[in-house]
């Protein structure tokens, strides 16, 4: 497995710096490199064992979005949006001379990947949608919406891990106290007061909470993009935000995807768990 990945950055058109780790893969690798972009509260941390697993056969690039992470925050609030998420990643990737790739998207991922997708059809050569689809469950997006942009902080990582157990258990029933550490370290960081906080901007919250911007309109148009696409489309059980009824419909236009339901988990599956790794494996395997 490799885990050895170099810390770099670039700059958004509106002059943040953005970080990416990138994971070189073999020296004789010279197919698309995997793109994978996290969720709306999280960063790129998400991703690293994911990330360190692919990199054994292929180069792998995971971004922290503007104001997650190593990533500079914005001063605009109004720019935390997925449209402009998707313009500093097209930056990224022309910087970087990737023309073809392969997306893993979580969630806010997945909406970026769709407009990847829509944006220059044909340049994705494989994708993963990690719980989310062309259509938001309202009751999960409400959910979402009542903790986004809550700036807790907390004395310990134990205290950190208890909190994050007691907001998202329902979601994660069979977790103990030392997933919900690890969980705790892949979302939130420690400030320079010494407290533990969310590793991310609270301001994202003020668009997201905006009627009808935690989605952009029309997302089954940007998703036809990816018809004929080898997709992976994984649903925690659980999940409050896509329901089995878009899961079907997104089939049905999409005769390559294969869907894959991940147990005992809701919104939204980690990519650690063996039955999302043996898809994704899967997935890979045909690029």
């Amino acid at each position: 497995m490799a885990n050895h990945y170099e810390d770099r950055s670039w700059t958004s058109s509106d002059g943040l710096s953005l970080y990416y780790r990138d994971y070189d893969g073999p020296a004789d690798y010279a197919g698309p490199p995997v793109l994978c972009l996290h969720g709306l509260t999280r960063n790129s941390r998400d991703f690293a064992d994911l990330a360190s697993h692919i990199a054994a056969t292929r180069r792998v690039i995971v971004p922290d979005m503007r104001g997650r992470g190593q990533s500079d925050y914005a001063p605009d609030p109004a720019t935390y949006n997925p449209a402009q998420y998707v313009i500093d990643v097209e930056k990224l990737l022309t910087e970087l001379s990737i023309e073809r790739f392969i997306a893993i998207g979580t969630s806010m991922g997945g909406l970026m990947t769709m407009l990847l997708a829509a944006a220059k059809p044909g340049r994705i050569a494989a994708v993963v949608m990690n719980d989310i689809g062309p259509e938001l469950n309202a009751e999960g997006v409400a959910r979402i919406g009542g903790y986004v942009g809550h700036g807790r902080s907390y004395p310990t990582w134990i205290h950190a891990a208890r909190a994050i157990a007691e907001l998202h258990g329902p979601a994660f029933p069979d977790y103990d106290l030392d997933t919900w550490l690890e969980m705790a370290k892949r979302t939130l960081v420690v400030t320079q007061n010494g407290r533990i906080s969310f590793d991310y901007d609270m301001a994202i919250a003020e668009p997201f909470k905006e009627p009808g911007n935690a989605a952009p309109p029309n997302l089954w148009l940007a998703y036809e993009a990816l018809r004929g696409v080898p997709m992976v489309l994984l649903r925690g059980e659980l999940s409050d935000l896509l329901t089995p009824d878009t899961v079907k419909q997104m089939g049905v236009r999409n005769p390559a995807m294969t869907s894959v339901t991940v147990p005992r988990v809701g919104h939204a599956p980690t990519l650690d768990e063996p039955e999302a790794r043996a898809a994704i494996d899967a997935l890979l395997a045909q690029v």
